[in-house]
């Protein structure tokens, strides 16, 4: 039972029985007839068949609810009984919100392996309100985000703080102070990350709070990255982690221009559904902190 819903659900998240076999590596006639043996026992339909589809029945969606409280009641059987002399599994699926991804993590996950060499890591990076979606929709079991704790079924540990400043080219002479005033925030063209950004929610936060309608963005990008590559062509401005610009500013790429009596700060935090239990969790929570603070 457990490896037909496991199955059901892998078919469910990607509604399609081709997806699920290469994702299982099973073959696509094995996915059917599982499906088929469900539908059958439970004397439903969970999938409504298309010429190039699939798609989910009430029923399906229903059957899924269960499904996930199921697979996630094995999962902690497995960790109290079958892992009680393993640290941990062979493979470690973890969430991080973009900026955390591209700048921290991947130095933490190395001193990981160094010590847990047959550990693998799949890191799944996107923005917080994706990898929040993730978690509740029971896909990741953990994560990193920039969260705003506002949502009952997550929980919320804080990790580090951050500070999002105002860059620009190094060689941009305009503000030669080196600092602006709000006024002329909203006057200067910026560089913005996309809707659903961590970065972008605590942008808009802070703008709400100061009464600021809208900063002048002319350009919306998908990524902190990109957001550099485009600064380091242009005199344009964006607001962005000091995480992110460690490397710019010792190799003069880039360079802070200081809002003037504001700052805006956030707080990176370890993410899991409300109640959730792991040894593993616990585990790589504790080893994130301690290596960070190396």
């Amino acid at each position: 039972m457990k490896t037909k819903l496991q199955i059901f659900k892998v078919v469910a998240k990607h509604l399609s029985f081709t997806k699920a076999a290469e994702q299982l590596f099973i073959s696509q006639p094995a996915i059917s007839k599982s499906i088929k043996k469900l539908e059958e026992e439970y004397k439903t339909t969970f999938f409504t068949r298309k010429r190039n589809s699939i798609e989910l029945t009430q029923e399906g969606k229903a059957f899924l609810l269960y499904t996930n409280r199921i697979l996630a009641v094995f999962s902690e059987m497995d960790e109290q009984f079958l892992h009680k002399k393993d640290v941990f599994p062979e493979v470690i699926n973890l969430g991080v919100s973009t900026t955390l991804s591209n700048y921290i993590i991947p130095k933490i996950i190395a001193k990981f392996r160094e010590q847990y060499p047959k550990i693998k890591f799949n890191i799944i990076s996107d923005n917080s309100e994706h990898i929040e979606d993730f978690i509740l929709n029971e896909e990741l079991d953990f994560g990193i985000t920039e969260g705003s704790v506002s949502n009952p079924k997550l929980h919320f540990d804080k990790f580090i703080k951050d500070e999002i400043v105002l860059v620009t080219n190094v060689h941009n002479q305009l503000f030669k102070k080196g600092s602006i005033d709000i006024q002329t925030l909203q006057e200067i063209p910026i560089i913005e990350r996309e809707k659903g950004s961590g970065t972008k929610e605590i942008i808009d936060r802070f703008l709400l709070k100061n009464n600021i309608k809208a900063l002048n963005s002319v350009v919306s990008l998908n990524s902190t990255e990109a957001i550099k590559n485009y600064l380091y062509h242009s005199d344009h401005y964006a607001l962005l982690s000091i995480h992110a610009i460690q490397n710019d500013l010792i190799n003069n790429k880039l360079k802070i221009i200081d809002i003037k009596d504001l700052s805006i700060e956030r707080w990176f935090y370890f993410i899991k559904r409300t109640g959730y239990q792991s040894k593993t969790i616990d585990y790589l929570e504790k080893f994130i902190r301690t290596s960070y603070n190396l």
